[in-house]
């Protein structure tokens, strides 16, 4: 990398897929879903290949119920040879129960808007950022990885904008207390190819090094287009939700990630590796779909890889 010049991705490169339905797409949904089920949905997905999981948050269960199981769901998952487990941590409180856990990283968050921030964890930003230097203290020589995450962005459904250089100030930030990559989270389906662009660049200007993670929602349908851009721009890592479960909250508007299954296909078909097996991850995603109950938003799974073949005999023949 040459200053803020990006150099795509190679074909061939491993891309890695970091699955975050487990917490991402489960907190949102009305009817406690039962730990087993939750368990056995991250079994079956660590059995497609997925190693990187956002397995949870260690939220307060009176602000999402849905995952006030965090410990019981961590206990009981069968972790494969290399599988990285996560938690989402909003505060130190988190931290504390993320460190008596099995978790090998934590994911903090803040947003890029004062008005989201707000919203979502009730603060300002710079008293989230102070608090998270308390937690990066907390956890140093634990063993625990900790992640940063900015949420709103690519812009706020409130304040609208968020301009890449508040962006870039954040992730600078993350740096500085000692984390290793940043992940721009999409959390309202705001971004486009052009503000991905400028985040990424922004962030490689003000804090060089730091590796950057995408994480797209597709409420608008361009999720996999900013998948694109940030491959253009060299980026390898992704969150994405199987069967497209998701969506935040605390935001106006939100709807799901984009799809796990619809990512790997992408990646897969475009010549990159992911060590993820799409026909078992579609598995998954239909599982998924069965707990849950109603019919989930992911394409790949409802029409299979590319070249799946079907028997000309089950198909109507035109008359005529």
């Amino acid at each position: 990398m040459t200053g803020t010049q990006p150099t795509p991705l190679p074909a061939g490169a491993f891309v890695t897929v970091c699955e975050v339905g487990p917490r991402d797409g489960f907190q949102i949904e009305r009817g406690f879903i039962p730990t087993e089920r939750k368990i056995a949905i991250i079994n079956a997905l660590f059995a497609a290949g997925i190693r990187h999981i956002q397995a949870t948050s260690f939220v307060s269960p009176r602000a999402v119920p849905q995952l006030a199981d965090a410990e019981e769901v961590l206990a009981g998952i069968d972790r494969p040879e290399g599988a990285v487990v996560s938690a989402l941590v909003p505060n130190l409180r988190g931290a504390e129960r993320a460190l008596r856990s099995r978790v090998d990283a934590v994911h903090l968050v803040v947003s890029a808007s004062e008005t989201h921030n707000r919203k979502n964890v009730n603060r300002p930003i710079d008293q989230s950022l102070a608090e998270f230097e308390r937690i990066f203290d907390l956890l140093r020589g634990s063993g625990i990885r900790v992640e940063g995450g900015i949420a709103t962005a690519f812009g706020c459904p409130f304040e609208g904008e968020v301009p890449p250089e508040q962006v870039a100030r954040i992730a600078r930030r993350y740096q500085e207390l000692g984390a290793t990559r940043v992940g721009l989270g999409d959390t309202t389906g705001m971004a486009t190819p052009p503000t991905v662009r400028a985040a990424i660049r922004a962030i490689r200007a003000a804090a060089p090094g730091l590796e950057i993670g995408l994480h797209f929602h597709n409420t608008r349908g361009v999720g996999l287009a900013c998948v694109m851009t940030g491959l253009a721009e060299g980026v390898a890592y992704y969150d994405a939700s199987v069967g497209g479960l998701g969506g935040c909250p605390f935001a106006a508007g939100a709807t799901g990630n984009i799809s796990t299954e619809d990512l790997v296909y992408l990646l897969q078909e475009s010549g990159y590796r992911t060590g993820i097996d799409l026909e078992r991850l579609i598995e998954a995603a239909r599982l998924t779909e069965q707990v849950i109950g109603r019919t989930l938003p992911g394409q790949v799974m409802k029409a299979g890889p590319r070249l799946t073949r079907h028997d000309p005999g089950a198909v109507a023949t035109a008359e005529g």
